[in-house]
């Protein structure tokens, strides 16, 4: 591989990286304030991509214009979620809430299959194998466009965060979930928010990827894996990381995908993932809240 190869293929990964860090800050953010692994979160993402692919079929609708009807609906199937299935069992055993989180991961999986079959579907757009070239480097314009997206919602997200009375909110929730309620936050309406907030990052992120993926039912869970390996990289609750190790592992596959293991592509971010870990257990950022 040459310079211009090398460049070429850190590129792309970094583009695919910034969908996978929206990925992975939806997984660290529901870790940072409710402190559990949430086991369906690439189920929602293929739920977010199989109503993108509705639409588009039906409606022909943009891809990414299905975003209005996506985040809504993200945000009300996660907070439905959180208050019916996982609520009332918050002060159970770690291992219960896990084992929901897993139910409801197959129970959408089962539900896409039932509805929509287990053929791989794709779209196709007047851009989907369109590329714009920068200098040498040619870039993939789904792609791309999923990436500037990326940095406006992410963007979004951080200025909720911080300039918010919601965003103050969450971030004392995660950092003392007792001191916050004597300041007199709603921590019950605060974890239905984070949750459904979570949701629409993951549902979001799969209509990104849906112009240069297909997808199946059990996508899902390939992508769980993936926001799971991002959040561990970067450290667990730790939004900063979770973009890191999006774009670590975006740039991982890449690059193994260009050295001609394009079949291994996902086992090196599994090595990177297991490298990190005997380095650095804590991640590359640490654990740190919201």
């Amino acid at each position: 591989m040459d310079l211009i190869g090398f460049v070429q293929t850190v590129a792309s990964g970094v583009l695919t990286g910034g969908v996978y860090a929206m990925v992975g800050i939806g997984l660290s953010l529901i870790f940072g304030v409710m402190r559990i692994v949430n086991f369906a979160h690439g189920e929602f993402m293929a739920v977010g991509m199989y109503i993108a692919f509705a639409l588009f079929r039906s409606f022909h609708l943009d891809p990414y214009l299905s975003l209005v009807v996506v985040a809504p609906a993200g945000f009300l199937l996660g907070a439905f979620v959180e208050r019916v299935l996982l609520a009332p069992i918050q002060n159970a055993a770690e291992h219960s809430l896990i084992l929901m989180t897993v139910g409801v991961g197959l129970i959408l999986s089962n539900s896409l299959l039932l509805i929509f079959g287990a053929h791989p579907e794709t779209i196709y757009t007047s851009y989907s194998t369109r590329t714009v070239a920068i200098g040498p480097v040619t870039l993939s314009v789904p792609l791309l466009v999923s990436f500037a997206l990326t940095v406006i919602v992410v963007a979004g997200l951080f200025l909720v965060l911080t300039r918010t009375d919601l965003g103050r909110a969450i971030r004392a929730a995660a950092q003392n979930r007792d001191a916050a309620e004597l300041q007199g936050v709603d921590t019950r309406f605060v974890q239905t928010a984070v949750f459904g907030i979570g949701i629409v990052l993951s549902m979001a992120a799969g209509v990104l990827l849906l112009p240069a993926l297909y997808v199946f039912p059990t996508v899902g869970g390939i992508f769980t894996l993936k926001a799971f390996v991002v959040t561990v990289l970067g450290g667990m609750g730790s939004i900063v990381g979770a973009i890191w190790g999006g774009l670590l592992l975006g740039i991982v596959e890449s690059v193994g995908a260009g050295l001609g293991a394009t079949g291994y592509r996902d086992a090196f971010g599994l090595i990177a993932f297991l490298l990190v870990l005997l380095v650095r257990p804590q991640g590359l950022f640490g654990s740190s809240h919201v």
